[in-house]
């Protein structure tokens, strides 16, 4: 008997990713004999970056000392200082940060200049992350990075001493993270600015996918592991119902008894998962199921 296989509506590319790979393969077509470099992976997908190498677009982890041709700041955004350094370099600079992330980049920035010191709440490591940090730190050195409150806690003297603390957030960080970090804040603040950056389609994915997992036996999460929305996601649903986390269909051989005892299959997929990867690990569980 098949079994039930629900595919989220808000699954695979959000707009921001949607945006930045297409913008990068027009950019090459339009400019063919142009070297097109991306400083970082332009998203977090094995299989976009080999897309990408395939056309010529290169992924470069350093700016090197000098060259030409176009170097693309990826999605989640860079320094100011990069920007220099690319130019200095002699490249010409193609932004594209996600919308969503300039968003959090100049609501920080406008904090700093208010004089608030600056939490932000997301993983310290993530380059989203370190390009929201760069750009608060030209304006003020009162800034730390937290995701748990065993790491604020060590910055509690600090925050007491300050009349205003301004808070954003990562954008793919999840909702529950951010309430406990306003929950801790507020008795020990004077006067407290929070601004809710999670975009719009994080929010969206992680709220419908609760709502799937809540009916469902198994959630399959098809994204990269160093995606930052998809592991948050996978860790929202492993507390709602049996969850994996795959990057492509071939991984689902290590799940057959899991998927063979499970009735109801949802899937879902960070905001960097390309459609054909989605479709493609739908069709392995209704082959499975069979």
């Amino acid at each position: 008997m098949p079994k039930e296989v629900k595919l989220a509506k808000f699954a695979g590319f959000c707009y921001g990713v949607k945006r930045a790979v297409e913008t990068v393969k027009k950019l090459k077509e339009q400019n063919p004999d142009k070297k097109i470099c991306v400083l970082g992976e332009l998203i977090h997908n094995t299989q976009v970056i080999e897309e990408l190498k395939s056309l010529g677009i290169e992924t470069i982890s350093e700016l090197p000392q000098s060259g030409s041709g176009i170097c693309v700041i990826r999605s989640h955004g860079e320094s100011p200082d990069v920007f220099e350094q690319i130019k200095k370099a002699g490249f010409e600079v193609y932004d594209l940060t996600c919308p969503d992330v300039k968003k959090v980049q100049q609501k920080a920035v406008e904090l700093a200049l208010a004089g608030y010191y600056l939490v932000i709440v997301g993983k310290s490591e993530h380059p989203e992350v370190v390009a929201i940090k760069a750009n608060a730190l030209k304006f003020t050195d009162k800034v730390v990075v937290v995701d748990t409150i065993e790491q604020l806690k060590s910055f509690e003297k600090e925050i007491k001493e300050h009349k205003k603390i301004g808070v954003v957030v990562q954008t793919t960080q999840m909702i529950s993270t951010l309430n406990e970090i306003i929950k801790y804040l507020t008795p020990i603040s004077k006067e407290l600015h929070i601004a809710n950056t999670i975009c719009q389609s994080t929010s969206m994915r992680q709220n419908e996918a609760k709502v799937l997992a809540s009916d469902s036996d198994l959630m399959v999460v098809v994204g990269s592991k160093k995606s930052a929305n998809t592991t948050h996601l996978a860790e929202i649903l492993k507390d709602i119902t049996k969850t994996i986390h795959i990057e492509t269909s071939e991984e689902l051989s290590n799940y057959k008894d899991l998927i063979e005892n499970s009735e109801k299959i949802s899937v879902t997929a960070g905001a960097s998962t390309p459609q054909n990867v989605i479709e493609q690990v739908i069709k392995t569980i209704e082959r499975k199921g069979e």
